[in-house]
């Protein structure tokens, strides 16, 4: 990922629980602040999800999107744009190292979107996005441990 922001978080689960967590996309309204709904259009061989429809409605993104995932595992899983009204590109990532009882969890993400957009106010959008992300997997993964 080019220009892109990254944040960390460590949470007291191993990497396996963590990643239940992230790759179940229906319960993202639940725990993923703006995430209206997380539809799975098409899963892959090892039956996680391939690609996904979002709609979303963050200040000050308001869009319907499909990403598409690559999964390592339970150490990491990537994200791109497919198709979005709003976002003219996204990517992103999360990585999960084991730490013995807890997981140390990297959220990195780039977005692009068609309305212009000055660099450190999208940086500044991206920290919100990611920090608010990373909060809201702590809670939800730590309340099912």
């Amino acid at each position: 990922m080019a220009d892109q922001t990254t944040s960390s978080i460590r949470i007291a689960a191993d990497p396996a629980a963590v990643m239940s967590v992230i790759a179940d996309f229906e319960s993202y309204p639940v725990w993923a602040k703006g995430v209206k709904s997380a539809d799975v259009v098409a899963t892959g061989e090892d039956g996680r999800a391939y690609e996904v429809a979002f709609v979303l409605d963050a200040a000050p993104i308001k869009d319907e999107y499909t990403l598409r995932y690559d999964w390592d595992g339970d150490t990491s899983v990537t994200w791109s744009l497919v198709e979005a009204k709003m976002l003219k590109a996204l990517e992103g990532a999360y990585y999960l190292s084991s730490r013995g009882d807890s997981t140390d969890v990297t959220y990195q993400l780039s977005a692009d979107l068609s309305i212009p957009m000055i660099g450190m106010l999208k940086h500044k959008a991206e920290k919100v996005v990611i920090d608010s992300a990373l909060k809201g997997l702590k809670a939800r993964v730590e309340s099912r441990a």
